[in-house]
């Protein structure tokens, strides 16, 4: 019985060997498959972004010129009004009052002139008294005149054709040339204009992209742009640079620029808020897709695949987006085999197996691109 004992544990020992051998001899795991993909030049089309504000085209605010209390409100808010309609009317009753007392003074002063001028023909009295009673009769008309061109103020209109805005006032409210705010305000929204900023660096890249001896013609030989809106939806309608300001601000480094979109459906409205994108062309730019770029203490980098299929890091400088794509301003060269996805598996000097992709997302954002550079270019030129 002891010998059998013996025996399964010596048989037991053996197994435990053989099995520590096994694993000892079991190969280590070889390099994993990871997707590249060969970096390529070509020309793009990305598109620079800036914040604007909404406009209309013409935005008039509609104060009193006199005081009155607001008789009638003729408006609501939101309603088209035509030029000349009728918006308010105040209360003139003082006014009139005012009006009566000078037209009794006109006729008054007609009634001195009249008296003296036979007595001046008969060189009763001196010239100069009815010289004097002529301009007490022509101040006369003129306050009379100001008095009556004040109870028309009381009766207003629209300057322009628009968009009412808020009524701050009710009816009845004392309203005056210097209230705080206006009785409302105009807008012409059928042309929408956004006010965006360029920094000195954006403006510079602007000035040597376009074509032209001035500002103005640079503007001119500018692309059609696109608005974004808030919901993050393209807005349907294309629109043009039309002006800039001609001096940067001081305090803040940056120059005013203006586009103009047509509003046919109003579905722009004043103060509101989108983003314009401006196409710029790049000559021979260099493409990679975003989830191949990686940070690494506060710097952007790159796995580049060695011909003996080891990875190694590079710094790269981007430059701006294109889509799905960065553009590489420096750091990789065309022709070079990068990782395109799962960087965050790797370290220099790692073995993997390259699985070329086809870039899909490059392609699409280039097609789209060339396809949105297209059509500015042909509203461009019908404009012209």
């Amino acid at each position: 019985m002891k010998k059998r004992s013996l025996l399964g544990a010596v048989s037991a020992l053996v197994i435990i060997a053989s099995c520590g051998k096994k694993q000892e001899q079991a190969p280590a795991a070889g390099p994993m498959p990871f997707p590249v993909q060969t970096v390529t030049q070509q020309d793009a089309t990305v598109f620079e972004e800036y914040t604007a504000n909404l406009e209309g085209q013409q935005n008039v605010e509609i104060r009193p010129k006199v005081s009155g209390f607001i008789q009638k409100i003729y408006v609501d808010e939101g309603q088209q009004v035509r030029k000349g309609q009728l918006l308010f009317k105040l209360e003139t009753q003082t006014l009139n009052e005012d009006a009566a007392a000078a037209k009794a003074n006109v006729a008054a002063a007609q009634v001195e002139v009249d008296r003296l001028k036979p007595l001046v023909d008969r060189k009763i009295i001196s010239n100069v008294q009815l010289e004097t009673a002529k301009a007490k009769l022509a101040q006369a008309k003129a306050s009379y005149s100001a008095v009556t061109a004040n109870i028309n103020y009381g009766t207003i209109t629209s300057p322009v054709d628009g968009v009412i805005g808020t009524l701050p006032y009710k009816e009845g409210t004392l309203a005056s040339a210097t209230s705080e705010l206006p009785l409302t305000t105009v807008s012409d929204t059928r042309v929408m204009r956004a006010y965006f900023a360029m920094n000195e660096k954006q403006m510079i890249n602007f000035s040597r992209e376009f074509k032209g001896a001035t500002l103005q013609e640079k503007i001119k030989n500018a692309p059609a742009v696109s608005l974004r809106l808030v919901d993050d939806s393209t807005y349907e309608e294309k629109g043009k640079l039309t002006a800039a300001s001609g001096l940067a601000n001081a305090a803040t480094g940056t120059s005013q620029f203006r586009a103009e979109f047509n509003n046919p459906q109003a579905v722009l409205r004043s103060g509101g808020k989108g983003t314009v994108l401006l196409p710029l062309n790049i000559k021979n730019a260099i493409e990679v897709p975003q989830n191949a770029v990686f940070d690494m203490q506060g710097k952007q980098m790159i796995y580049v695949v060695n011909k003996d299929n080891t990875v190694k890091s590079k710094i790269v400088q981007v430059k701006t987006t294109s889509g799905l794509n960065f553009i590489i301003e420096s750091g990789v060269e065309p022709g070079e085999v990068i990782v395109v996805e799962g960087t965050s598996k790797l370290k220099d000097g790692m073995a993997i197996i390259p699985q070329p992709v086809k870039d899909e997302a490059a392609a699409a954002t280039t097609q789209e691109n060339a396809d949105v550079a297209k059509e500015a270019s042909t509203q461009n030129t019908t404009k012209k």
